[in-house]
């Protein structure tokens, strides 16, 4: 999720333990899982890890595609992922630890953890947990990607912020992923833990869990590999992506880790135990659906009960993880591949497992002609990037769409007038009236109209 265009991200549901025993599926889902991912798989929009535990117990895990492709080494399940927004779930965690420990509580305000900031005393944890902090987003910089490029501390990364005003009253509205709230959390962790951040989680939260195969990325070496990270370029292909400082990335997206270890701390998480009811009770609630690394909702439109999800996008990798908790399914899916393919895969693999019918992923042979392109559409101030107009070009045998800034992603046929936009895996459909004549392009849930002289 983070950082990708001011709020393009994809999001699904939440809450409550219980139920019986379950059996496990037969074994056919996991060769129907097994066939669907490698669809995802053989086009170039999945490389990494698919996990799935019903119940306590393994029904599938299986690695596709490479580490590293210029030395041809494997994605195995031991392989870590930077995990991107998921992070998130570990600062929190951390936190909450903390307050279990009475080092503060949630409604603690930040200017008594932190000095200098000018609203510490409006902002509390519970904001910045909860991403109601009306912070501003460190993300939305014009100069984010200089920041990426440098070695960065909790304490640099909040102080980019530290003497802006507030957006909003905090505790007021949930506006977009807060990064800099969990920038934010990662120096009240450090500070409260008098030990750096990404030692202070691994104390609190990855040794106590066993989980081995976990770290926070601060630009000190890791033990053992981390898979390199690609991007999509044009229909098919993959390509490098831009390397960054992931201690630039501190508390929202700083962790890697393998799939059966985010799989282990779902476990822990749901099962209890760990956490203490009262911070356990405020990470799952369902009161507001986004919070504690998490997206919750007491009754997912696809799966008929209480979801959590959480999606991650940060460059070279994408990420997602859903538990149901009505059916005690976990699925974890983590790619080296920058697309947000992993949530629509990630959901199918979670319909499989339960023996439902999924409509894959098909596209279409050869070249679509759209014979009105090049054309431009402008969307309204409530899309993803307000009053933004997309361009429909030609580009290697295909098509792309064209955003502002001039960053461009590909589009996979997949029926007549209908796409894919391979970077953010998203629906994109032509529209026409009764004559056949282009009157809008519709991305996601929203219409964009044609711009007049948008064609040459």
């Amino acid at each position: 999720m983070n950082g990708f265009r001011n709020g393009l991200w994809l999001a699904a549901i939440c809450v409550a333990l219980a139920g019986p025993a379950l059996a496990a599926p037969a074994a056919t889902s996991a060769e129907a899982i097994d066939s669907y991912v490698r669809g995802y798989a053989e086009g170039g929009n999945f490389s990494g890890v698919v996990r799935v535990e019903r119940d306590g117990r393994l029904l599938f895990e299986r690695a596709y595609g490479y580490a590293d492709r210029a030395r041809k080494i494997p994605n195995t399940p031991a392989t870590r992922f930077h995990i991107a927004s998921m992070s998130m779930q570990f600062t929190a965690a951390a936190a909450l630890r903390l307050v279990d420990r009475g080092a503060m509580t949630l409604d603690t305000p930040a200017s008594a953890l932190v000095d200098g900031l000018t609203w510490g005393d409006a902002v509390t944890v519970r904001h910045l947990l909860t991403e109601r902090s009306g912070l501003p987003d460190i993300n939305a910089r014009d100069d984010y990607n200089d920041i990426l490029q440098k070695p960065q501390t909790p304490k640099s990364l909040v102080d980019y912020v530290s003497g802006q005003p507030l957006l909003f009253k905090p505790g007021e509205k949930f506006l977009r992923e807060e990064h800099s709230a969990y920038n934010l959390l990662a120096l009240i962790v450090e500070t409260k833990a008098h030990k750096p951040f990404a030692d202070a989680v691994g104390d609190l939260v990855f040794k106590p869990l066993g989980m081995s195969e976990a770290a926070i990325d601060d630009d000190r070496p890791l033990p053992g590999a981390v898979a390199r990270g690609y991007q999509v370029a044009g229909r098919v292909g993959v390509e490098p992506a831009q390397a960054i400082h992931w201690s630039a990335k501190a508390g929202n997206a700083s962790v890697a880790l393998s799939a059966r270890d985010e799989a282990k701390w779902v476990r822990a998480l749901f099962s209890g135990g760990f956490l203490s009811p009262a911070s356990r009770d405020a990470a799952l609630s369902p009161a507001e659906r986004v919070g504690y690394g998490w997206f919750k909702s007491s009754q997912s439109q696809r799966f008929g009960g209480p979801a959590y999800t959480m999606n991650g996008r940060s460059p070279g990798f994408a990420s997602y993880v859903l538990y149901l908790p009505d059916e005690r399914l976990t699925v974890v899916a983590l790619s080296n591949t920058y697309s947000s393919s992993t949530t629509s895969l990630g959901e199918d693999v979670a319909a499989l497992a339960l023996g439902r019918p999924v409509e894959g992923f098909h596209p279409m042979a050869g070249k679509v002609a759209i014979a009105e392109a090049p054309l431009s559409f402008h969307f309204g101030p409530d899309f993803y990037r307000p009053n933004a107009d997309l361009r429909l070009e030609a580009a290697d045998g295909g098509w792309t769409l064209r955003w502002p800034g001039d960053s461009l992603d590909a589009l996979i046929p997949v029926g007549p007038d209908r796409f894919v936009d391979r970077a953010y895996w998203q629906d994109v459909v032509l529209k026409r009236d009764a004559q056949g004549r282009l009157t809008g392009l519709v991305y996601d849930r929203f219409t964009g109209v044609p711009v007049a002289g948008g064609a040459p």
